[in-house]
């Protein structure tokens, strides 16, 4: 199974900024894949969580039948390596869309 990447993890700090910085740059690409997609996320406080599920659920939403997820994952190795375990399940799981799963323990 193939997947568009959408890489949003250079983001502004604060919330609003980094939903409108998403909207302004990284949404059009999510909207033109013709593939499932999967947006990379870096962690962040629990101040993104809603605007990051909103996002997610409402472009699956628009792009079903292919699936939206979601993958927060920290920098560095362990993060890299997470995200890519979480991508791999995704792969496999054809029923999970609309979701942003979190690497746990990936701020290393």
């Amino acid at each position: 199974m193939s997947f568009t990447v959408v890489d949003a993890r250079q983001l502004a700090a604060a919330p609003l900024d980094a939903a409108a910085q998403f909207g302004r740059d990284r949404l059009a690409m999510a909207r033109a894949a013709t593939d499932d997609v999967i947006v990379l996320f870096a962690t962040a406080d629990h101040t993104h969580a809603s605007w990051r599920k909103a996002m997610i659920e409402e472009l699956a939403r628009e792009a079903a039948p292919r699936r939206v997820n979601g993958v927060v994952a920290g920098s560095g190795a362990n993060g890299q390596t997470g995200a890519n375990e979480v991508m791999d399940y995704l792969a496999r799981a054809p029923g999970v869309t609309g979701q942003v799963l979190e690497v746990a323990g990936s701020n290393a």
